[in-house]
């Protein structure tokens, strides 16, 4: 698991929850951050920002962090939208909290007696509108605040759960055709094994033998994923993507191969792939 800086203590307990779920999903998919800048389009020095609490992360970059790593983006979506209202707003509610000096005028007072009839000596008032409530109980508003921002997450959370749900179960028959501005989706493999002037081919790349590396995307990875397939190792899906689970299957195939077990695919591995 990767070590991260802690959080600073004045950042909002939504934009918190926020950052930390975001380090769970990194970790849990083995994701490096040059990964990371491969596989959302948003660079390395970007994510190092977003992961270490300094910078709020766009909506594009959650719901991409969510998509490569197979999470549920509604819940995040949720925390991001009230972590956008609140971040940042940590200084300013300790500042609220804390009690500002009490100011004191002095006022005269007539003293009778019988040696000093208009004798008079000061004494001191507290005006009744410098000592906030807010400042003689920073926990219980703190706290309290706390509260309602976390109520707030859960019912935006729930509610966009029931929208994601009543549009999974509406009939096929009355959907709305599809929104001509949505984002094309990614790219689909399919392999086609065959034998091309004694070579096997997935018939995706249009036989290229160039080196790829982890982290890499692409008709090349796709066709190695097939071969790999082809020569009983699984990489996972074939969906072009150099990940953990297809560095895994070219490690074991070049320890099978008796080859250099350096889990790049360079012109030994690619001839050997295609027999």
């Amino acid at each position: 698991m990767s070590r991260y800086k802690a959080l600073s203590a004045e950042l909002d307990p939504c934009a918190r929850q926020l950052v930390e779920r975001l380090r769970q999903l990194k970790d849990h998919g083995e994701l490096t951050m040059r990964h990371l800048a491969a596989k959302t389009g948003y660079s390395a020095k970007s994510w190092e920002r977003y992961l270490g609490g300094t910078s709020l992360p766009p909506r594009e970059a959650v719901e991409a962090l969510a998509r490569v790593t197979g999470a549920d983006p509604v819940p995040l979506i949720a925390l991001h939208e009230i972590a956008a209202d609140t971040w940042g707003s940590g200084r300013a509610r300790i500042a609220m909290a804390e009690p500002r000096p009490t100011t004191q005028k002095q006022e005269p007072i007539t003293l009778i007696g019988p040696t000093t009839p208009h004798a008079t000596t000061p004494r001191a008032t507290t005006s009744p509108t410098t000592a906030p409530a807010a400042g003689r109980f920073p926990h219980i508003h703190i706290a309290l605040t706390t509260g309602v921002v976390a109520l707030a997450v859960a019912l935006l959370a729930a509610l966009l759960l029931m929208v994601r749900l009543d549009e999974d179960i509406t009939p096929a028959a009355v959907a709305a055709p599809p929104s001509t501005t949505a984002a094309s989706p990614s790219p689909s493999y399919t392999c086609r094994i065959g034998r091309i002037d004694g070579r096997w081919s997935a018939g995706i790349n249009q036989g290229r033998n160039d080196e790829i590396v982890y982290g890499a995307t692409g008709a090349d990875v796709a066709e190695a994923q097939c071969l790999l397939r082809r020569a009983g190792i699984s990489p996972g899906g074939i969906d072009g993507m150099f990940g953990p689970l297809t560095l895994r299957a070219v490690k074991t195939f070049q320890q099978r191969e008796g080859l250099v077990v350096d889990g790049m695919l360079g012109p030994r591995s690619w001839k050997a792939l295609r027999g």
